[in-house]
């Protein structure tokens, strides 16, 4: 097995492509905004906000609320999952990143944004999984009081869209809760110095909706500029 890439690849037409991008990229993006760019080399990043989102390919953080390089710190995992707490030396992918955002770049908001048609949550109601996929599995439980929690609201004989839906949204707030088991950040969070927002991505629309936690409900992000 060969870890080099060349034109006798099998892919090397999609590799071709990623490196016209980046030539693209360098001669208009990076030329536009090379000053900016540079200020982010020489001041060190300072983003707004840490953004947790899920690793879909079709779900891009900058892309989505149209932010700039430097704004976001962003964690992407399979089904934009937190991990409750565990403070021991084993390796914690999610929970080093939330660390390094809060206690180093010490951002004030945290975005825990799920989707729609999301994968991860759409395993959930498979009965038979890889038994070779250990890490995906383990990972996946993360989701399960979502699905308990929707199959508890709506019935297990509720239509298979609805129940996806309804564990979709009610998995962004099962990770908030796993979010706030983090002491730092629960600590930050009851002195109004940390502010943690519940997304959701509707990928159909491009529609963002947030959690309103005194009606318990998904509302449009639009009537937060109101």
């Amino acid at each position: 097995m060969s870890l080099s890439q060349n034109t006798s690849h099998p892919n090397a037409k999609i590799l071709k492509e990623f490196v016209a991008g980046n030539e693209t990229f360098q001669k208009t993006y990076f030329k536009k905004h090379e000053e900016q760019l540079l200020d982010l080399v020489r001041e060190g990043q300072n983003p707004r906000a840490l953004f947790i989102g899920c690793s879909d390919s079709r779900v891009i953080p900058d892309l989505i609320v149209q932010s700039n390089p430097g704004d976001l710190f962003v964690i992407r995992n399979v089904g934009n999952f937190v991990a409750p707490y565990k403070p021991d030396e084993d390796f914690h992918s999610t929970a080093a990143g939330i660390e390094y955002a809060v206690g180093v770049l010490e951002v004030s908001e945290i975005i825990i944004c799920g989707h729609s048609h999301c994968g991860a949550i759409e395993a959930l109601y498979k009965t038979s999984c890889d038994t070779t996929m250990i890490h995906t599995s383990k990972w996946l439980t993360l989701g399960e009081k979502a699905k308990s929690m929707a199959l508890l609201a709506l019935g297990i004989n509720a239509p298979r869209e609805e129940l996806l839906r309804a564990t979709e949204h009610l998995s962004i707030v099962t990770q908030i809760e796993n979010l706030l088991t983090y002491p730092y950040v629960k600590k930050l969070v009851e002195e109004d110095r940390l502010f943690i927002h519940g997304w959701y991505y509707d990928i159909e629309t491009g529609g963002i909706e947030y959690y309103d936690p005194d009606s318990y409900q998904f509302r449009p992000l639009s009537e937060l500029a109101n």
